[in-house]
């Protein structure tokens, strides 16, 4: 006997699969949502299971920009608190159930209803696992929800830059950024998303805890009754009045990046015969703006591109360009055979690392050696504004501090997160910016750019060759490294990062660091170290008034010299402990030392103020910078 299914029926009769799938769960959970069918909760983040009967079935409603619009029923999911960048979780959890409908129709619930009828939103991430099935959904919802058009990059491919630079371009209300940035990506690795508003700057907080309030709450998913589409080719999809276009997700960015830089300066130097170079997209997304960018309109050679394939899973490595995870590169850029300048971003391409040959340029003298050179050798920082401020995240090495003084300019010391300067950009107080972990970036866009830096190194090292014959001694990375420890002096510096540490011992820690600095007072002794002050520190936002506390503890001596205790909270699950260490040397006849030695003792110091081994039970950090 043959029974006809009903939409009703149907919809009942996967609420009920799900519902015993949730009661009996199978060894292996991986359940990838079908945006074609009604969604249910996923209860790997909560304990509350599903009633064995549906209290709410799919309901089809008036159409929407004329399309259909099925209300699709869900229920809370906890643990969906949304962050600085966005929310974060592994990939298994973001691909089972409705876990990342009910995020994204809380975002639009969080938004001015009249706002987002009608509006413009930009789509695309880093091409880790998930991501094409995520902008599915995504698009599914925005459609039911009132949005007039969407702009996907090419296969869901968009650099966070890149989505940034999308944004100002196209003028669109927002965008959705699929990424989980430096960390791994995989079925069994991290997964994440971020909503960046029309500025193309991360959302403040004043969205993100609205959204987190309305994740608690929502109960009604709008999903457009739409086909997937075809995200492979670009061209325009149109559904009634809404619409998806299907972007090249490296044509706004290049063309931005050709009013920000002078490209026949850059490619004098990469067309040079005497000039090698190497870029390492690590497997991740910049894989497809390197070729585009360094090769085909700057002339480079083809093989300085290296793992320039995006990958789902960074072919198994992890993202993160710093001196452990990039080994491939650093080993090159330490060989005897070295090129001249080497480069490597992260997952999403808002990071990056320089090398020369045989030498490591950190961050925090990166950022400062592009601000002291930007005027002379950048096109975009050379005209009527110049530069109108600098800033750095509070962990950041305080190199930027003396660069801003010689150019009469401010300096801002914010706590770590892009949106602190994306703030005073939209002021008009801010140009070149940066943060000890990897991030570079100026008023171009609202993101930390890693490309941005590359060319920006680019520039300077082709400015400062331009007038050298080939074959002649070149102007290197260390040189002008070493001559601008020499004006301004060296800020010695590293990081060094406890990674998946247990939450708990790493909160008492903090917490035993925050008792000493409250206690503390001006004159006290750590070793052989006089302290200026202690405190945890706290940022007043100079534009709107807000106020950001409790951003990292701080011990901050007379010669200058401190040591920081952060927790961050830019990984899926467990703690990472960062401990920051900065030493100023003003006498050149020692700011050759290894940073490691120079920074010993007070290295010291600060592990017996923590007493971190004994609260984390970690003999060593798992990354050194």
């Amino acid at each position: 006997v043959k029974t006809a299914l009903t939409s009703d029926s149907f919809a009942y009769f996967l609420v009920m699969y799900h519902s015993a799938r949730l009661q009996y769960p199978s060894k292996v959970h991986n359940y990838r949502i079908s945006a074609k069918l009604p969604l249910v909760r996923s209860t790997i983040t909560t304990s509350r299971r599903m009633s064995s009967a549906p209290s709410k079935r799919v309901k089809t409603v008036t159409a929407a920009a004329g399309i259909v619009v099925k209300e699709v029923p869900t229920t809370p999911i906890e643990g969906q608190k949304t962050g600085t960048s966005g929310l974060r979780k592994k990939a298994a959890i973001f691909s089972s159930g409705n876990y990342l409908a009910n995020w994204v129709q809380a975002l639009f619930y969080a938004l001015p209803s009249d706002e987002v009828k009608g509006s413009s939103m930009v789509l695309g991430g880093d091409g880790r696992w998930f991501n094409k099935e995520a902008a599915q959904i995504i698009i599914k919802l925005a459609a039911g929800n009132g949005v007039g058009k969407v702009y996907v990059g090419q296969n869901g491919y968009l650099a966070t830059p890149a989505a940034s630079a999308v944004i100002r371009a196209r003028k669109a209300y927002g965008g959705f950024i699929m990424s989980a940035s430096h960390n791994p990506g995989g079925p069994d690795e991290d997964w994440g998303i971020k909503f960046n508003y029309s500025s193309g700057e991360p959302a403040p907080e004043k969205i993100t805890d609205k959204i987190y309030g309305f994740t608690q709450t929502v109960e009604l998913l709008k999903m457009a009754d739409i086909p997937d589409v075809d995200l492979t080719t670009c061209g325009v999809h149109k559904f009634g009045d809404f619409e998806v276009e299907v972007i090249d997700p490296v044509s706004d960015y290049l063309n931005l990046a050709k009013k920000v830089f002078d490209f026949d300066l850059i490619r004098s130097l990469l067309t040079r015969p005497d000039f090698k170079l190497k870029f390492d997209a690590m497997h991740a997304i910049t894989g497809a703006y390197a070729k585009s960018i360094l090769v085909e309109a700057l002339g480079a050679d083809p093989s300085c591109c290296v793992n320039d394939v995006p990958k789902e899973d960074f072919a198994g490595g992890h993202p993160d360009p710093n001196l452990t995870y990039a080994k491939e590169l650093v080993k090159t850029m330490f060989s005897e055979e070295a090129p001249d300048f080497g480069a490597a971003s992260d997952g999403d391409g808002d990071r990056n690392m320089i090398l020369g040959n045989n030498f490591f340029v950190t961050p925090s003298d990166s950022v400062a050696i592009i601000a002291a050179n930007a005027q002379s050798c950048i096109p975009y920082f050379s005209g009527d504004g110049g530069i109108k401020g600098l800033a750095r995240s509070m962990p950041t090495a305080a190199a930027l501090d003396r660069v801003a003084s010689s150019l009469g300019v401010e300096c801002f010391e914010t706590p770590t997160g892009w949106k602190f300067f994306g703030n005073l950009m939209d002021a008009g107080r801010l140009s070149i910016c940066g943060e000890e972990s990897f991030g570079t970036g100026s008023d171009h866009i609202r993101e930390k750019d890693g490309p941005w830096a590359v060319l920006a190194w680019l520039s300077i090292l082709a400015y400062r060759n331009k007038d050298v014959p080939i074959g002649g001694e070149k102007v290197t990375v260390e040189k002008i490294t070493r001559e601008h420890w020499a004006q301004y002096g060296r800020n010695f510096f590293s990081r060094y990062d406890y990674e998946a540490c247990e939450s708990e011992p790493c909160n008492e820690m903090m917490q035993h660091l925050r008792t000493i600095a409250y206690s503390s007072k001006k004159g006290d002794k750590y070793g052989p170290y006089e302290l200026d002050f202690a405190d945890d520190f706290e940022y007043i936002d100079p534009i709107d008034g807000s106020v950001s506390r409790n951003q990292g503890l701080r011990f901050v001596f007379t010669d200058g010299s401190r040591f920081i205790f952060r927790l961050s909270g830019t990984g899926s699950s467990g703690a990472t402990v960062r401990m920051y260490i900065e030493q100023y040397e003003s006498d050149a006849s020692k700011q050759n030392l290894d940073a490691q030695e120079a920074l010993g003792p007070l290295i010291q110091v600060a592990l017996d103020t923590s007493k971190l081994k004994e609260f984390t039970g970690r003999d060593s950090p798992s990354v050194i910078t």
